[in-house]
C-alpha cells in the first residue's frame, strides 16, 4: 500500500485488483502481487460496461472507509482491472481504515 500526503491535498494511493460479476460487492483484503506491490482486492456485482463497475468499486470503497464517494477517484486504470486510486484525507488516517481491511479476511 502506498500513502501519500500533500500539503493542500492530502490523500492516500492504493492499488486496487477490481473484480467486476464478482457475484457479491465485497473486500476481500491485502495481496501481494507477482511484482511485489501489494494491493486491494475488491468483487462487485456490476458489470464492466458504461463505468459501472468502477461507481460500484467507489461506492463499495467509500462505505467501508467512511469516507464520502467524493473523496475517491480512479486516477488510473478506468478499463483495467488493476486500478490506482487515490483517496482524500488525512493519510494517517485513511492508513489505519485501509490496513484494518485486510483484518478478518
Amino acid at each position: 500500500m502506498t500513502v501519500s500526503g500533500h500539503t493542500g491535498a492530502a490523500h492516500a494511493t492504493i492499488r486496487v485488483r477490481l473484480t467486476p460479476r464478482g457475484g457479491a460487492d465485497r473486500v476481500e483484503g491485502w495481496a501481494m502481487g507477482a511484482d511485489g506491490t501489494s494491493h486491494l482486492k475488491m468483487r462487485v456485482r456490476a458489470v464492466a460496461e458504461g463505468g459501472k463497475a468502477n461507481m460500484a468499486a467507489i461506492a463499495l470503497l467509500a462505505d467501508a472507509l467512511a469516507v464520502p464517494k467524493s473523496a475517491i477517484r480512479i486516477a488510473a486504470g478506468h478499463t483495467a482491472r488493476l486500478k490506482s486510486i487515490e483517496i482524500a484525507g488525512d493519510p494517517r488516517v485513511l492508513e489505519v481504515r485501509l490496513a484494518a481491511l485486510g483484518e478478518g479476511s
